[in-house]
């Protein structure tokens, strides 16, 4: 059997290969709205994929969600299956890449998704088919690829958790923080309070109006309370709006709020508490929403963390780092059915949703070699402790 060392030589050999995917993903755009875009996303991915693995997926569609899954069997290995889990929508609109096309530059490649999350997608197929060319044991392998995340995984959501069930690690092709893996994500709601009041004419007789605009601006100094940033819980209002003309008492008023808790006690702490709002004078408050993703706590990336360090050691690579973050990605999900979830094994770069974002070219093929490392690591888990 190889050493694992050389997965990171083999790979490295194949990092023109990589590129040059990554090239024909980002330039074919993917928004998470453009259901053409994405069926040709789901084409070129499933073809691309086919090639690599040497499998053919199974998809669904022809409407959202479009779900992309191969599934390879075990080698020499009982441990329960390991879920490799991504996404092929971006935030970027049709045309960006017209004017901000795929380019590399020295030892970064840049264009409209290449960070968030289309390397993480290359990296992946790279480390599968690396397994699958080799004599390594591993797990049974499911590759996931979902096309709504980037807009709350309302389709997705149900797909993803249906195909985690029963696996022993789930691993998410998200992009790293500075190179640094991800063991906790925040948990998100999201809020819309409705404010009724009555209309009345601003100059004539304002005091027969009930002021919404008045209203909702206590609550905005209301909800500020509900934060609790010693445990790193934030509530912040986002979006505001009121009124019809400038001389009319605002009828209506409405405030969006983005809520971030690490903890799901803190999730429907908050939850309670903005249900709860009430406002004075004559006003009634609505509140529409909620949680949108549950926390990925901690305790969800248990031992898997250390696996992960592992496999770099026997690759070859730098230490690893885990960090703690506050966006929230499809593994809050799979962490909140009870199975191990470890985040971050995507991009090395930056500037995720940002004009300019970028990957580290060099660390494609090591974070392609860490993803097969960790598979390998997995498959060995279970002999090592019966």
């Amino acid at each position: 059997m190889p050493e694992t060392a050389d997965l990171l030589t083999r790979l490295r050999e194949q990092q023109d290969e990589m590129v040059e995917l990554l090239d024909a993903l980002v330039t074919c755009e993917s928004p998470s709205a453009d259901a053409e875009r994405l069926a040709a996303m789901v084409d070129l991915l499933a073809d691309r994929g086919t090639r690599l693995l040497g499998v053919a997926p199974k998809r669904t569609g022809p409407e959202q969600p479009l779900v992309l899954r191969w599934d390879l069997p075990a080698v020499r290995s009982t441990s329960g299956p390991v879920m490799l889990l991504g996404h092929l929508d971006t935030v970027w609109p049709a045309g960006t890449v017209d004017r901000w096309p795929f380019t590399v530059d020295g030892d970064r490649a840049t264009g409209p998704g290449a960070f968030d999350m289309k390397a993480g997608l290359v990296q992946a197929l790279f480390a599968v088919s690396e397994l699958v060319e080799t004599d390594f044991p591993r797990p049974p392998i499911v590759v996931l690829v979902t096309s709504d995340e980037e807009i709350g995984s309302a389709a997705g959501r149900p797909v993803l958790e249906e195909a985690a069930r029963g696996a022993s690690a789930v691993l998410v092709l998200e992009a790293s923080l500075d190179g640094s893996l991800k063991v906790a994500r925040k948990g998100v709601g999201s809020y819309r309070l409705e404010v009724t009041g009555r209309a009345a004419h601003a100059g004539l007789e304002p005091e027969k109006g009930v002021n919404a605009l008045v209203a909702a601006a206590h609550l905005v100094l209301a909800v500020e309370a509900l934060a609790a940033p010693d445990l790193g819980t934030t509530v912040t209002p986002t979006l505001a709006r009121a009124g019809t003309t400038q001389n009319t008492v605002p009828a209506s008023a409405s405030v969006s709020l983005d809520v971030r808790a690490s903890t799901v006690d803190e999730q429907q702490r908050v939850d309670r508490a903005v249900r709860a709002l009430t406002v004075a004078g004559g006003a009634a408050v609505s509140v529409e929403g909620g949680v949108n993703r549950p926390p990925l706590e901690e305790s969800s990336a248990a031992g898997l963390m250390d696996l992960a360090r592992r496999a770099a050691t026997r690759c070859g690579l730098s230490p690893l780092e885990a960090a703690r973050v506050g966006g929230a990605s499809d593994g809050n999900f799979t962490a909140a059915l009870g199975i191990r979830t470890l985040d971050g094994l995507g991009a090395v770069g930056g500037g995720a949703h940002a004009e300019g974002e970028w990957v580290l070219v060099p660390a494609m093929p090591e974070r392609a070699a860490l993803i097969a490392a960790l598979i390998v690591e997995l498959a060995q888990e279970n002999e090592e402790t019966a």
